[in-house]
């Protein structure tokens, strides 16, 4: 009987062992940060931000101490934000928001939709705070008195700004 109740203890054992590791398994995260759905539009001056054409358009929504995350802008300005795959969202927290939004219209040219100031980190004065998933999140913009423009490059290799066309 000794052999046949050591068989049964290292059963229970093994049993015991195997329901601990499945329970700690089932509360294991990927070992990335919590990540909320988010999905909003752009505005800019009031209207939705509406690319037309080939171009580049994202936002960005960067935190200070983890990954960020990028969303395309479709045509009506709407976007749907992902941190590492699918839709999976972004943290929670403050957020620097970047937007870069600019239509091709040759080779050496483009027509910025937005204020250039949202499209690099250094320089965007703006933020969000995200507290828990968000279905209509707005990102409003302002031209503050300007308007969209087209800037040209040299694609020559020539410096001189009176040869750019």
């Amino acid at each position: 009987m000794h052999g046949k109740g050591l068989v049964f203890s290292v059963s229970v054992a093994i049993g015991l062992a195997g329901s601990v590791c499945l329970g700690m398994l089932a509360g294991c995260t990927d070992g990335r940060p919590k990540r909320v759905p988010v999905a909003g539009q752009v505005l800019i001056d009031g209207q939705p931000l509406t690319p037309k054409g080939p171009g580049y358009y994202y936002i960005r929504l960067v935190p200070a101490d983890a990954r960020p995350a990028l969303g395309l802008i479709d045509s009506e300005g709407r976007f749907r934000l992902t941190t590492f795959e699918g839709e999976d969202g972004c943290t929670l927290g403050e957020h620097k928001v970047v937007v870069m939004a600019y239509e091709q219209i040759g080779p050496a040219a483009c027509r910025w939709l937005v204020p250039k100031k949202y499209s690099d980190l250094r320089t965007t004065d703006k933020t969000v705070r995200i507290t828990g998933p968000m279905k209509d999140l707005k990102i409003e913009l302002s031209w503050e008195g300007g308007k969209p423009f087209i800037e040209r490059f040299d694609l020559s290799g020539d410096s001189d700004p009176a040869k750019i066309r």
